[in-house]
């Protein structure tokens, strides 16, 4: 059994403290590379999901709840590259519109695209050794993508309550910062600076799918997971997963780390994206 496989099965069975002498247990932003993503380490821990009734921009949907996540996880250090789509998928999902190259977060991609990349993630990496079997690469729950977003912060974004074209790939400054140059596209990954615990782009470049289906409030308690569960029904009668993270085209306020926007599943944009998380599979 591998190294990275021993850690695994510990962590999956609920060893979330101490270090074992032959495998220690990763801290909050430990790095590790698993077919060919670099993934930083999201520990256990609870956090204030949401916005309080005074963060600038907020939306009715924020209302602050509190969240414990029972077990750590993988989350991927960058959005979804186009080198790493056209590895595990072959053809790019859309046409080249809005930032080409292999470096660039991949785009005009469908939630359910997502998905079906994921799922050959963990084929792929399952058969190489990389990953053991009870563990999966998958989509973050709203939960798990705002605590990774957040990274122990508890104001409106990661680096605190502004933010500017210096830190993110964004349209326009939030709380009277020195004015940014509107974003025309996403860029290459990792250039703006990342947040405490090393993941890059949370905040602008691409909105990026979560797993979750949209609920017009923001579920509490412990290890919460509304993928399986649909909300409120749209105008049409559709239903929508949810996206988060704000993108180049965006105003600081849709880049905070508590916006929540809807987007039917089917559907694929010029500004959204994704990002994986590696998680334990979930018990029946």
């Amino acid at each position: 059994m591998t190294a990275w496989s021993i850690v695994a099965r510990l962590l999956f069975l609920g060893v979330a403290a101490g270090r074992a002498a032959d495998a220690p247990v990763p801290e909050a932003g430990d790095a590790r590379n698993v077919g060919g993503l670099t993934l930083r380490w999201c520990p256990p821990g609870t956090f204030r999901m949401g916005s309080p009734p005074d963060e600038p921009g907020r939306r009715s949907d924020e209302g602050q709840v509190t969240v414990t996540l029972s077990r750590g996880f993988w989350t991927g250090q960058f959005e979804v590259t186009q080198r790493q789509w056209q590895r595990e998928m072959g053809e790019l999902p859309g046409p080249l519109n809005a930032g080409v190259g292999e470096h660039y977060p991949v785009y005009w991609v469908s939630y359910f695209a997502a998905e079906d990349f994921c799922r050959r993630l963990t084929l792929r990496t399952r058969a190489t050794g990389e990953v053991p079997p009870d563990w999966e690469f998958r989509l973050p729950t709203e939960a798990q993508w705002e605590y990774a977003c957040r990274a122990g912060s508890t104001t409106a974004f990661a680096f605190g309550d502004a933010l500017d074209a210096r830190q993110a790939n964004l349209g326009k400054p939030y709380a009277d910062r020195a004015d940014g140059t509107p974003g025309a596209a996403a860029t290459e990954v990792g250039r703006y600076p990342a947040n405490a615990w090393g993941l890059h782009d949370m905040h602008g470049n691409a909105f990026e799918w979560c797993r979750d289906w949209y609920h017009a409030r923001l579920p509490g308690g412990t290890d919460p997971d509304l993928s399986q569960v649909k909300g409120e029904p749209n105008r049409d009668g559709t239903y929508s997963r949810v996206r988060r993270g704000g993108a180049w085209m965006d105003d600081a306020r849709f880049c905070r780390s508590a916006l929540r926007l809807r987007y039917e599943p089917p559907r694929s944009s010029d500004h959204i994206g994704f990002r994986v998380v590696l998680v334990p599979v979930p018990t029946r």
